[in-house]
């Protein structure tokens, strides 16, 4: 692919690019000022957690005939006009805030339609990059939307929560609704061209369920990307329980102002990792950097639960969300780069959809865990106490968190060992034949005409 060609795609990533990210960094503030005004109205974390529940649903639930149907319609209007529909849904909440409606149960049936729109909005997204990006880009672009989603965790709870006293809820919601627009916009100066017809889409072709299932087919006919997935499936699940653990972990020995730092360096982190990213693109061969990625983690998890010590529980979380957007980066440009362009919905849906099922068990598990069976051991009197294991990881409140950090350590050390020892894995990217490419298309002119695909969806 020329040099011209590539600078072109890059250009019209750049537009896309910019356009989400205001509108993230929009949903960002609206996310953060209504779970305030669920605490704030209702005493309840229940009712607040519960609109962290409903949003993770119907990505579960109908990931895969999304990401079909993803396949099917024009990917360019599926991004437009899931831009479009949570606008609306902010802007039904702004009217019921206004008119002194709003209830929790408002909020509730928002975020599940919200979340509905992510479910199309993901793979159709990822899907599109592999269309506009040339390959040997991806790890750079992967980069930035990792360096986007670092952005809106560092600045939008600040900057809600100055909002909030300043113009209030209903003014950040409309900045918001204008968010959604800019974005939407933004993809009408775009042409992201539709893939041609490869041998595995003809394949799949047949009745929605027939499309849905194929994503399965696909990744279970490739045994490297198959063990891949089940290897994050599994990296998830503790990568979930330690992340949620850290926080009563580091409570357990110091005050609220040192963990809110520590915390702090979460997004540092990711913003580190994915500005590492964009400017380097990654390692050459892509498999290195996730497996290297793996390791990394399994050394943050042991430097952050070895000792009651800041400096050091500091220097493992910064590496911990370093990691992760180096390790996302490099799974990602794997797939666009062996799955075929006009499949890459359903497949990425389906993918998602294991990769990512462990995440709230690992997250649920955590609390039990620490609870009734790591925390015990180790306070005054318990069975590791007076023993090396004490004398080491130490005894106290939080002490027990810190020794199930040690023992999760062992599951992302064991998969980079599986995956650099497993050949399928290994060798993946040799192994398996790169998605045919078409040429990078060019910008067009702001167009008001909608197809019936997008007519369809509305």
């Amino acid at each position: 692919m020329s040099e011209n060609l590539s600078t072109s795609g890059m250009k019209t990533f750049g537009v896309i690019w910019i356009g989400q990210l205001v509108s993230l960094i929009g949903s960002g503030l609206t996310a953060f000022a209504l779970g305030v005004w669920v605490l704030q109205h209702t005493q309840s974390v229940t009712q607040y957690v519960l609109t962290i529940v409903f949003a993770g649903l119907p990505g579960i639930l109908i990931g895969p005939i999304a990401g079909a149907l993803v396949d099917r319609w024009d990917r360019k209007w599926v991004l437009f006009w899931t831009d479009l529909g949570p606008g609306i849904t902010t802007l039904a909440y702004a009217y019921l805030l206004w008119t002194g409606q709003l209830q929790v149960w408002h909020i509730y049936i928002g975020v599940v339609f919200n979340s509905l729109f992510a479910t199309f909005q993901w793979p159709a997204y990822m899907a599109s990059l592999s269309m506009i990006v040339d390959p040997k880009d991806y790890g750079r672009v992967n980069g930035l939307l990792e360096t986007g989603q670092a952005v809106t965790t560092i600045g939008a709870p600040a900057i809600a929560g100055a909002l909030m006293y300043t113009i209030g809820l209903p003014a950040i919601l409309l900045i918001d609704f204008a968010t959604f627009l800019f974005a939407a916009g933004a993809l009408l100066l775009v042409k992201i061209p539709r893939p041609e017809q490869s041998e595995e889409g003809k394949r799949a072709k047949g009745s929605i369920w027939k499309e849905a299932g194929f994503g399965w087919t696909f990744i279970r006919e490739r045994p490297g990307l198959f063990q891949l997935l089940l290897l994050f499936a599994c990296f998830n699940l503790v990568a979930g329980m330690c992340g949620v653990a850290v926080l009563p972990m580091v409570l357990g020995f110091a005050n609220e102002a040192a963990v809110g730092t520590i915390m702090s360096l979460v997004g540092v982190g990711m913003l580190l990792g994915g500005l590492l990213m964009s400017t380097t693109g990654g390692t050459k061969r892509r498999i290195n950097g996730l497996l290297g990625g793996w390791a990394l983690m399994g050394l943050c998890f042991i430097i952050v639960g070895l000792r009651p010590n800041l400096w050091t529980v500091g220097a493992g979380i910064l590496l911990w969300y370093i990691a992760i957007p180096v390790i996302n980066s490099h799974s990602q440009a794997i797939w666009q780069k062996k799955t075929p362009h006009d499949v890459q919905g359903r497949v990425f849906a389906v993918r998602r959809v294991i990769a990512q099922f462990t995440i709230p068990i690992g997250d649920f598990a955590a609390g039990p865990l620490s609870d009734y069976v790591f925390n015990p051991l180790l306070v005054a009197g318990g069975a590791l106490a007076g023993g090396a294991v004490g004398r080491v990881v130490g005894v106290g409140p939080g002490r027990g968190i810190g020794l199930m950090l040690l023992t999760m350590a062992i599951v992302p050390f064991v998969a980079a060992l599986f995956g650099f020892l497993n050949p399928r894995v290994r060798n993946l990217e040799a192994e398996l034949p790169d998605a045919v490419r078409k040429p990078q298309p060019q910008p067009e002119p702001p167009s008001q005409e909608v197809p019936e695909e997008a007519a369809a969806q509305a």
